[in-house]
């Protein structure tokens, strides 16, 4: 999940943790200057030249990788593109951190130029100078807690750090980063929250000391900071966040996803296709789980748990065929767990079918990658989410496959009618 997450910002440093993590490493050493990427400098330059034609000149020759997709520009984002890309090329001289990096740049700005024509430049946030600000200070939380020696380490159960002081790395409010970053790419006229009464019973139960489970269908790295934006838009302020998400191991070891991560409440997992991906470390990875698992029950216990799962284990994937995103399969074990884990901790646990759609605001790889550092897109976009009445237990001990094979066909038929009033995805 990163989750100030898709700090697309940082793909190019995410593809390269390895290098950054072996011996007493010094960014220095590794193509990344001393000096670091200071985005309250460039904001002092962008907004003192935005509208200099020579700054646009400058993001010509700062962009000299062969992409032309800068031409898209108006002359104040082109400024602010220029005076970006000047600053990273400052500060990293190692082309295969850059040019990923210089990719992500040129993503972010236009979204947030899309989103700023669609406004009727009526949103400031995603005006050239904010864009700028936001894309600067993802890069420096990557440097700083997703490489090097200062990596942040995520325990089994993560609080998010809001900036309170509980530790020393809970200097900023990362929920809010992360919030900050993606909202002005979500083209929110034209975004869709259903199912109300139900998003109302489900946090009233919470309010009530009980638990809830949502069992979602999964498609970008930016989910958690859709359901939260979405929850917003809605009321639901303090409970979006409030929410405990599932993670997997990328979006607390991915560079990129790290500065994301930390500003949301995580209970983190190994699938396990990772655990065997390397068996040297598979018993600390089941360690792991095992202590993951016994932090959940523990928060269960105590009541009031808002839990989010994709029981796919995965984002969804385009079909190439036919350029359409199917939700993926519902794994049976995954959903018999969580169920498992509601009726041990002795406290109501409710079950709730949730449709996300969110592929096209950060469109994933059409093939799962195993590591980390995949090439990260965004575009300005609507987003949707709908959620549905509160799951039955169908299907006893002998027939839990039931209640599997009814949870993911509730929700594929939630996301299919988002997909068809939000207009994608239809013949």
């Amino acid at each position: 999940m990163k989750l100030s997450l898709a700090t697309a910002a940082l793909a190019c440093l995410a593809s390269q943790a390895n290098a950054f993590t072996t011996g007493p490493t010094k960014f220095g050493g590794v193509g990344i200057n001393s000096r670091s990427v200071n985005a309250r400098n460039l904001l002092h330059q962008v907004s003192t030249s935005s509208n200099d034609s020579s700054s646009a000149k400058t993001t010509e020759d700062s962009n000299n990788d062969g992409d032309d997709t800068t031409a898209t520009l108006t002359p104040e984002y082109q400024a602010a593109f220029g005076k970006t890309i000047a600053t990273l090329e400052a500060a990293i001289d190692n082309d295969q951190l850059l040019q990923p990096l210089k990719y992500f740049t040129t993503e972010y700005f236009t979204c947030n130029q899309n989103a700023f024509l669609a406004s009727e430049g009526k949103d400031e946030t995603a005006s050239p100078v904010q864009a700028a600000e936001r894309i600067l200070n993802a890069i420096q939380f990557g440097m700083k807690y997703g490489l090097g020696p200062n990596k942040f380490t995520f325990s089994p159960s993560h609080k998010a750090l809001r900036g309170e002081g509980t530790c020393d790395e809970d200097t900023e409010d990362f929920y809010a980063f992360g919030c900050d970053f993606f909202r002005p790419c979500m083209d929110l006229k034209n975004s869709i929250v259903h199912g109300q009464d139900n998003l109302q019973k489900a946090f009233d139960q919470i309010k009530a000391g009980e638990n809830v489970v949502f069992f979602a269908n999964h498609q970008s790295e930016a989910d958690p900071q859709v359901f939260s934006v979405m929850l917003e838009q809605t009321g639901f302020t303090e409970e979006a966040a409030n929410v405990v998400y599932v993670a997997g191991h990328k979006v607390t070891t991915d560079a990129l996803a790290i500065p994301f991560s930390m500003g949301r409440n995580l209970l983190c997992i190994h699938s396990k296709k990772h655990i065997d991906a390397d068996p040297e470390t598979k018993g600390v990875k089941n360690r792991q789980n095992l202590s993951t698992m016994s932090a959940m029950l523990s928060q269960l216990r105590r009541g009031g748990t808002a839990l989010w799962v994709a029981p796919s284990g995965g984002r969804d994937r385009r079909n190439l065929d036919t350029g359409k995103v199917p939700i993926a399969p519902f794994d049976s074990k995954t959903i018999d767990m969580f169920r498992l884990m509601g009726n041990k901790s002795k406290v109501p646990t409710h079950y709730y079918p949730l449709a996300m759609v969110s592929y096209e605001l950060c469109p994933p790889p059409d093939f799962v990658e195993a590591g980390v550092g995949e090439q990260r897109n965004i575009r300005f976009s609507p987003v949707a989410i709908s959620c549905g009445a509160e799951l039955e237990s169908v299907g006893g001990l002998e027939k839990r496959h039931e209640f599997c094979e009814n949870a993911e066909k509730v929700t594929d038929d939630l996301y299919q009618a988002l997909t068809k009033e939000i207009g994608i995805y239809q013949d």
